[in-house]
């Protein structure tokens, strides 16, 4: 008998057993904390006070549950539907889908360790769960516009993460080649999406330009990039979803209304996401109201809004017989 419920009761499982050791590592004061954050009794970096309790920062960790709420919800949905017959493979019990899910899931206890702990791994599993669920949107974009096969799909996939944990541990955030890999990856999904969206020569070309007005967005402006491109060589790789986009898309998509929600939910966040950290004149730290918190809740939000916008994708055939038909 197929169990549909199974990868959602193993989500819970996994839950389950990562609030057993979440908690015991609390109780036992968590070890050393990284040499960035802030003693007990002071402020953290997010703006919350530290506490000396089981969780360094209460209300930024707790905010967490948000993904791990969405995430559960999208394990329930794919549970309930038919993958036998689904066109789309964002509908049931599908590997990419599956793994949309578990990488939201994933979000919440890695951010938790980081804001529960303020520890070196605390922030290393954060990133490496942010990387786990960024790398998806622009990978499957790529995927299907250079016709790769799913199991290219997920080596490459995983080669990716893996190289991106080990080379975090070994030299920190920037990989010891100054690449925020999270942030670029932010552009290449939007890079990805606009060749996605108006497959073209031309727009292989032109798509690169589009990863200036991204950066901008989150506050690197193109004279900046100009003035220092050693320290922004990162920038050529907005031309790689172009690069591997070999052909036009065999699918659809409809942006209204999940992808804008997508966008609003994170644009809102990172916009309060700024307002969340020590130096802020609007930083109380023994406030109940968190900036960072409302930060990873609207980002959970995103996340459910994306996960409806894949699930809208078919064939162009199935597009054409359906306007046959009408």
């Amino acid at each position: 008998m197929n169990d549909r419920y199974k990868p959602l009761r193993i989500a819970i499982g996994a839950l389950a057993a990562f609030t057993v050791v979440f908690v015991t590592a609390g109780a036992f004061g968590w070890g050393t904390p990284a040499a960035n954050e802030s003693p007990i009794g002071d402020i953290s970096r997010w703006c919350e006070r530290v506490s000396g309790g089981l969780l360094r920062e209460p209300v930024n960790t707790l905010g967490n549950l948000g993904f791990v709420v969405a995430g559960l919800a999208m394990f329930w949905t794919l549970a309930r539907e038919d993958s036998s017959t689904a066109a789309n493979r964002f509908v049931g019990n599908q590997p990419l889908a599956l793994l949309y899910a578990s990488a939201t899931v994933f979000l919440g206890p890695g951010s938790m360790v980081m804001h529960g702990s303020n520890t070196f791994f605390g922030a290393w599993i954060d990133n490496v769960s942010m990387v786990t669920y960024i790398l998806i949107p622009w990978l499957v974009n790529v995927s299907v516009l250079g016709r790769w096969t799913q199991r290219t799909l997920f080596t490459v996939y995983g080669t990716l993460l893996g190289a991106y944990a080990l080379t975090y541990w070994v030299f920190g955030s920037d990989l010891g080649i100054g690449l925020d890999l999270f942030g670029v990856s932010i552009g290449l999904w939007i890079i990805s999406e606009v060749v996605y969206r108006w497959w073209s020569p031309a727009m292989r070309v032109a798509s690169g330009f589009v990863g200036f007005a991204v950066a901008s967005v989150f506050g690197i402006t193109p004279m900046e990039m100009l003035d220092a491109p050693g320290e922004h060589w990162w920038v050529l790789l907005f031309w790689l979803p172009g690069l591997l986009a070999t052909g036009p898309p065999i699918r659809k998509r409809r942006y209204t209304p999940w992808f804008w929600v997508g966008v609003a939910s994170f644009l809102t966040a990172y916009a309060i996401w700024l307002t969340g950290t020590d130096d802020h004149e609007w930083c109380r730290p023994d406030s109940l109201l968190q900036a960072h918190a409302i930060w990873h809740l609207l980002s959970a939000l995103a996340t459910w809004g994306f996960f409806k916008f894949l699930r809208t994708e078919r064939s162009t055939a199935t597009i054409g017989q359906e306007l046959t038909r009408n």
